[in-house]
């Protein structure tokens, strides 16, 4: 991937982190890629998650910190 792409793709998750939760920052924006293709590995492969939540419980309670953290500021940020 060159640069140009990664910068365009940077701005996407930026926006988007940006309307889900009112704000963007860095560190945001870092939770809301790993949120989303957690979200997104979930739903099309049940078994892989479930495996590494059983490998890593670790990931996984930091995964539901996220998960929680990213609920609370959309819910803020819609009303």
């Amino acid at each position: 991937m060159d640069k140009e792409f990664n910068e365009q793709f940077e701005a996407l998750i930026e926006k988007y982190t940006e309307l889900l939760t009112g704000k963007s920052d860095r560190q945001l924006n870092e939770k809301i890629e790993k949120w989303a293709l957690y979200t997104y590995i979930s739903k099309t492969m049940p078994s892989l998650v479930k495996h590494w939540n059983g490998l890593y419980p670790d990931a996984k309670d930091a995964m539901k910190e996220i998960i929680m953290e990213i609920k609370q500021l959309n819910e803020e940020h819609r009303s």
